[in-house]
């Protein structure tokens, strides 16, 4: 089961790095035409098919309609004494012309390549039926399917138009500074280190950072965000920043999202090709072409199926042999059973569900890489988490100031931040952070000769004072210890997953600083969610040890906390938990992470915009860096296999009641091919809600 998972995975990750080239990106936009599978040897491959002609992409549609109205008015004309037989044999004919006229240029295109098209068996049929002198029957047979195609691409057009709308997010030109001179270029011809000028209210042309300006930009085009993120020019504006991972928020911005207020002038650091959103449209139409388990399946079973129905056919031909029939009769029964089992419904039931499930995933700021993640994510009841920076604000922060010994709270903090501002430890900054947020506008006192005690702190000279700020290994060796009722009070803390430091001056204790890195304002309610949508498991894996690991847990109410995990560590316990609950995602970063993720059923990035790592490595990636989108996309997966067991259904239910149907002679041609377009109908426009798709 799990080497099935992998293989699907590997599938739908598709080579590292992987573009389409230019002619697959156009054809990914712009086609309309209607997919097939079942192709002959069960390859897997996509035919796709355009449609448009003299009228334009419409061009199937009135052709189909052109179809109707002759037959309407050769039917009509059936009724008409006056008017001779072959008038209306002659609009059966217009009508088999307009009706046939691209089942047959696709059937002849594919069977020139070696390949089977299962509307072919439509041409046969509607051919059997005109043998017979049955014009009527075939022309009604030719347009039901030819209208029901061109409403099926319409419906599927829709889906599509979802995904090019990506690729209109970016404007196409930009203002750039050259020279000295403002000027303006298509982004194709911005180079890497341009300086471009972003006006109020506009698209953001290139992925760059802020070198000038300061002012809100509108994410969620790319990330998803529903509130604008607060954007400051870098310190140094001459650096090259086209090579930097791990760009701060406020000072990156992304092609395609949009503008507040400000003047904001950019320094691009991608071109226009490697902007996080053409990487994106890429990945999406590429995904958009993987295939999914349940695909695969259907693919198999068309292989065996179409020709086990052509036996069947060549039978039902013969039957007069057996039954006291003429010819006639077992002929056209045997056209009616050709119509009725034709799987064109199976073969895009599942296709359309992936697409629309990946087309609404991108417009939610979600990258799904084909279908197999889609299904295995809608069938997960196990999630592993990596704590810090995915369930956690991943930097540490002041949470308690404990003053002693009679010292107030402002001068316990004046003290600590004179000393910490001297420090490069990363704690530290975190202390004079945290002081300088809890009282506005404090002055530090000064200190001076400040020493690094590795490991467990640093001291220094204030007022005159010598004092030490550290852990509990920095006192434990110096005369008198720690006195026990503030030991206790440290020990209550640690307990609890902070850090904590003691305070001292001279020979007195005068406060204890803890800090902690704390937990992501909506993990909780996300955790809650994610139960909600039935994950019972819920496993948070941390290099801390496990007393952090439980007091985080105990925070946010995840089920399990595994502490003290290096990295190979987490791939066993990502290991261990495929074993026992069959399919499990790992979610963190992307980077750290990437070993667990490759071991997980679906490996989920998060913060994946502008990250290449955490886009090429994840299965899913969450391009925003909220763990609130986890939820959109387990909720749409779970309603897209929904949606996609509905149309198994639907499509096979067809097919078995048809088939003996017309093998017995109930339904003839017509009754078939309003069932089989019908039911075609019916599954794409089912699919077709999970664009519409809301996170209840």
């Amino acid at each position: 089961m799990k080497e099935g998972n992998n293989n699907a995975k590997n599938q739908s990750a598709g080579p590292k790095g992987n573009k389409l080239d230019s002619n697959q990106e156009s054809d990914a936009h712009g086609h309309e035409g209607h997919e097939h599978e079942g192709h002959k040897d069960g390859e897997n491959q996509e035919h796709t098919h355009e449609h448009g002609g003299i009228f334009g992409k419409n061009t199937e549609l009135i052709f189909a309609l052109l179809c109707g109205a002759c037959l309407g008015t050769g039917f009509g004309l059936s009724f008409v004494e006056a008017v001779p037989g072959w008038v209306s044999i002659a609009f059966y004919v217009v009508a088999y012309f307009f009706g046939g006229f691209f089942t047959a240029k696709e059937a002849i295109e594919t069977i020139s390549k070696g390949g089977f098209e299962i509307d072919f068996l439509m041409l046969v049929a509607a051919i059997g039926a005109a043998i017979l002198g049955e014009w009527a029957e075939g022309a009604l047979l030719l347009f039901l399917f030819s209208l029901g195609h061109a409403l099926e691409h319409f419906a599927m057009g829709k889906a599509r138009k979802s995904i090019e709308a990506l690729t209109s997010l970016a404007p196409s030109v930009a203002l750039v500074v050259r020279d000295g001179k403002q000027q303006e270029i298509r982004i194709e011809e911005l180079k890497l280190g341009d300086v471009i000028i972003i006006k109020p209210n506009s698209k953001i042309p290139a992925d760059g950072v802020v070198v000038k300006g300061e002012g809100s930009v509108n994410q969620a085009p790319i990330t998803g965000e529903s509130v604008p993120v607060d954007k400051l020019p870098v310190a140094d504006p001459e650096k090259d920043y086209s090579q930097q991972k791990n760009i701060e928020a406020q000072f990156r911005v992304f092609a395609g999202t949009i503008n507040g207020g400000s003047v904001l002038e950019v320094k691009v650091i991608k071109e226009a090709k490697d902007s996080t959103i053409s990487r994106l449209v890429k990945m999406v139409n590429e995904a958009e072409k993987q295939k999914s388990p349940t695909q695969l399946f259907t693919d198999k079973f068309e292989k065996y199926f179409v020709p086990a129905v052509l036996v069947l056919v060549t039978l039902l031909c013969f039957a007069f042999l057996v039954i006291d029939e003429p010819f006639s009769k077992s002929f056209y029964r045997a056209m009616s059973v050709l119509v009725a089992a034709s799987p064109c419904a199976l073969a895009i039931s599942t296709p359309s569900a992936v697409l629309s499930g990946i087309a609404r995933a991108a417009r939610g700021g979600v990258l799904i890489k084909g279908g197999g993640p889609l299904e295995d994510l809608g069938e997960l009841n196990a999630i592993a988490f990596d704590k810090t920076g995915t369930l956690t604000e991943g930097k540490p922060k002041l949470t308690n100031v404990i003053p002693l010994n009679n010292i107030s709270e402002e001068e316990l903090l004046k003290i600590a931040i004179g000393v910490e501002k001297l420090s490069d430890h990363p704690l530290a900054a975190a202390i004079v952070k945290g002081a300088e947020e809890k009282i506005k506008g404090i002055q530090a006192d000064q200190a001076r000769n400040v020493q690094a005690v590795t490991g467990r702190g640093v001291k220094a000279e204030v007022n005159g004072k010598q004092v030490w700020i550290g852990n509990k290994a920095l006192f434990e060796g110096e005369q008198g210890g720690i006195p026990k009722d503030f030991l206790a009070q440290v020990e209550e803390l640690e307990q609890g997953g902070h850090t904590s430091m003691l305070v001292k001056r001279d020979s007195d204790f005068i406060g204890i600083l803890s800090l902690m890195d704390v937990p992501r304002k909506e993990a909780q309610h996300v955790l809650s969610e994610l139960t909600t949508l039935g994950i019972t498991k819920m496993v948070m894996l941390t290099g801390d040890n496990q007393q952090v690991a439980e007091a985080i847990a105990k925070q946010i109410g995840i089920t399990d906390a595994w502490g003290n995990l290096m990295p190979e560590n987490k791939v066993e316990a990502v290991a261990k938990l495929a074993g026992s609950e069959k399919k499990v995602a790992m979610v963190g970063d992307g980077v750290n992470d990437a070993p667990a993720m490759a071991k997980s059923t679906v490996g989920i990035a998060m913060g994946a915009a502008g990250s290449d790592v955490a886009l090429e490595t994840a299965d899913i990636a969450l391009m925003g860096d909220k763990l609130e989108s986890l939820p959109f996309a387990i909720g749409l997966s779970r309603k897209a296999r929904g949606i996609i067991k509905q149309n198994l259904w639907i499509s096979l239910g067809v097919v078995a009641v048809l088939i003996p149907l017309t093998i017995l002679g109930i339904a003839s041609i017509g009754p078939a091919v309003i069932a089989h377009e019908g039911s075609t109908l019916i599954v794409v426009f089912n699919a077709l809600r999970l664009l519409a798709y809301k996170n209840e």
